[in-house]
Parts: structure tokens; C-alpha cells; sequence
């Protein structure tokens, strides 16, 4: 039996990863900080191993042993300093393998990101033949840079460096690229920001009801890992992980309001609050206040961009398909948020 390791095990999608595969029969050890939430994954009979990947000696002492690694954890946010989304999406993605270049670990599977392709408005479908186009070019972005770039950059960074690596020394790199995903575990989504904005009586919001938003339930994103493990892919892959269809934005966010018994706020055209989310963005940037503000010019935008990606290559390569329907993963996510809210 294999010997498998994952990074970012407690987090968002980690969670989901380590609960597939323990129910499955996989014996996995999770990499984890010694500060790190364990919640997630605290009714999983798992092996905890505690280190940073930022720390490449530690990691090639840890993945001594091993012969699977997956690679999930990141600084997925779109907030804070360029030094630490390069020194965690970057640097420890290198650390990482090169501390399975040490061991010989031949065989990993790494999160990327459908962001590598760029995110913003378009009436394309991408593919994994689409070029990097990861830095959206925001307004006046060039003397005052939107920090969502700084992940988007980060991570399609990691991406070229990874692929030049693994081929360099003959390693299996999959590359899993999710489209924005909602689920269980991930309190820090925009879509159950949207549902606690209307439950607290906002009527009004950012949105439109023109743009296609492609989504997927955190639970199918865990379902593809899986099968890229037992599939044994050769090579260097990247494939793309999403919903087969791609619905309308306001469809989704009309399903998670539903699902919360709120009604959903009436969508605002972009010129009402960019100005706002810009102007709140610079404020926070010249005050340099840790916490982000509600509105960002890529959190305006994100409401009124048409982005749609291509899963063919994972129905073709993987054999994937969604085993939970854009309904019932809404449906999922809400009950799990309900359950949180009451327990506090």
C-alpha cells in the first residue's frame, strides 16, 4: 500500500481530500503546522506530521518514507503581502519537490488553479491549452496592485516552475486546477459572505444576471485527487477541475439564498459600487490595515465577469464527473454553515 502525504490537510479543500481518502481506505498522513485548526479533520484516524513547507530541510526529513505526495496547501486569499503569498505558493511548492527529488518520490499531485488562464471577462471557454494570463490588469493596477493578483501571479508562477521541475527530474506531476469552489470547511468564500450580508438584512448587492460563473462543490474537487491517485497519470499533466456546465452567477447565488431561507439581495449595476470597492481598497493599502475590506476592485469584478473553463480533458483523462450536482453541493454547504452558525 502506498504511503501518502498531503499538505494543506486541514485546510478548505485538504479537508475534503482527507475525508475521501480515509472513507476509501487510504491511510494518509497529513503535513500540518503546530498551530494549525485541526477541526476539519479531527474525526479522521490520520497520521499528523508537523512542519512548514517553507522549511525545505524539514520537508525532506518528513517525506522520508513516502512514496505519494500530494500537494495542497497554498495562500489562497486575496489579501495581504506579495512576500508571503511568493514565499508559500512559490518557494514551498519548490521545497516541496525538491524534498521528493531527495526521496525519490516520483509520484505528485499538486493544487493549482484555474486562475493560471486569467479570470477576467470573457466570452472564451479556456483550456489547458490557453496561455498564461494570470495578472488582470485592474485600473491604474500598475502604481497600486490589486492584491488578488498577487495569488493569481503567485500560483501561475508556481505552475511554470513546477512543470519545469518535474520534467527536469522525470517526475509524475499532476497539476489539478479547480475553478472557484464553495463546500463544507470554507467559511471564507464569497458565496457564505453573500449569505451573511443577506441574512443581516442587506438588500442590496454586486451582481449581474448575464455573467456565467464557473463553480464546483469542494466534495467533486477531492473526487478528482482521487482518481488522479489511482490513476497513475504519466508525465507532466494540468487538467482543469469544474462543474460541466457553467451556470449564471445569479442562479448560484439565488440557490445558496434559497437553501439559507434568506432573500437574495437585488443585483447592482457595476458603476453603483466600484468606485466604492476601489476607494475602499485604496484605503486600506495606504493604512496598511491587515484585514480586508468588504469591496476590492477584484471583489467588484469578480460579480460581473463571464469566466468559463473547459473539463473535457478531466472527463477524458480522469473518467471525472461531478458526483454532486450544483444543487446538492449548495445544499451541503448551507446545511454545514447553518450547523456552525448554531454552535457558536
Amino acid at each position: 500500500m502506498d504511503k501518502v502525504i498531503i499538505t494543506g490537510a486541514n485546510g478548505f479543500i485538504g479537508s475534503h481530500i482527507v475525508k475521501l481518502f480515509c472513507n476509501s481506505g487510504i491511510k494518509v498522513s497529513c503535513l500540518v503546522r503546530k498551530d494549525s485548526n485541526m477541526e476539519s479533520i479531527k474525526d479522521f484516524y490520520v497520521e499528523l506530521k508537523y512542519g512548514d513547507i517553507r522549511d525545505r530541510q524539514s520537508l525532506v526529513d518528513t517525506f522520508r518514507g513516502f512514496d505519494f505526495v500530494i500537494h495542497n496547501a497554498a495562500y489562497a486569499k486575496d489579501w495581504g503581502d506579495y512576500k508571503i503569498f511568493y514565499q508559500t505558493n512559490v518557494e514551498g511548492t519548490l521545497n516541496v519537490l525538491n524534498a521528493c527529488a531527495v526521496n525519490g518520490i516520483k509520484d505528485v499531485i499538486m493544487a493549482g488553479t484555474n486562475a493560471v488562464y486569467g479570470e477576467e471577462n470573457s466570452a472564451a471557454t479556456k483550456n489547458e491549452d490557453s496561455p498564461y494570463n494570470s495578472h488582470y490588469p485592474y485600473f491604474l493596477d500598475g502604481i497600486f496592485p490589486c492584491k488578488l493578483n498577487y495569488y493569481r501571479d503567485t500560483k501561475c508562477i508556481a505552475t511554470q516552475k513546477a512543470v519545469d521541475f518535474a520534467q527536469r527530474n522525470g517526475m509524475n506531476l499532476t497539476i489539478l486546477e479547480p475553478v472557484w469552489v464553495y463546500g463544507e470547511n470554507g467559511g471564507d468564500t464569497v458565496f457564505l459572505k453573500y449569505i451573511k450580508s443577506a441574512e443581516q438584512g442587506i438588500s442590496l448587492s454586486p451582481g449581474s444576471k448575464k455573467n456565467k460563473f464557473h463553480v464546483v462543490y469542494a466534495g467533486n474537487v477531492a473526487q478528482a485527487y482521487y482518481l488522479a491517485f489511482r490513476k497513475r497519470l504519466q508525465g507532466v499533466q494540468r487538467i482543469i477541475i469544474g462543474n460541466h456546465e457553467c451556470d449564471y452567477m445569479d442562479k448560484i447565488f439565488f440557490l445558496f439564498c434559497e437553501y439559507a431561507g434568506v432573500k437574495k439581495p437585488i443585483p447592482l449595476p457595476k458603476w453603483a459600487v466600484y468606485l466604492l470597492g476601489f476607494f475602499s481598497e485604496l484605503l486600506y493599502t495606504i493604512f496598511n490595515i491587515p484585514k480586508a475590506p468588504l469591496l476590492t476592485r477584484g471583489r467588484v469584478n469578480m460579480f460581473y465577469d463571464n469566466i468559463e473553463y473547459s473539463t473535457l480533458k478531466a472527463e477524458q483523462v480522469l473518467g471525472f464527473k461531478s458526483e454532486h450536482s450544483l444543487r446538492e453541493g449548495i445544499k451541503k454547504t448551507v446545511a454545514w454553515y447553518k450547523k456552525q452558525d448554531c454552535s457558536k
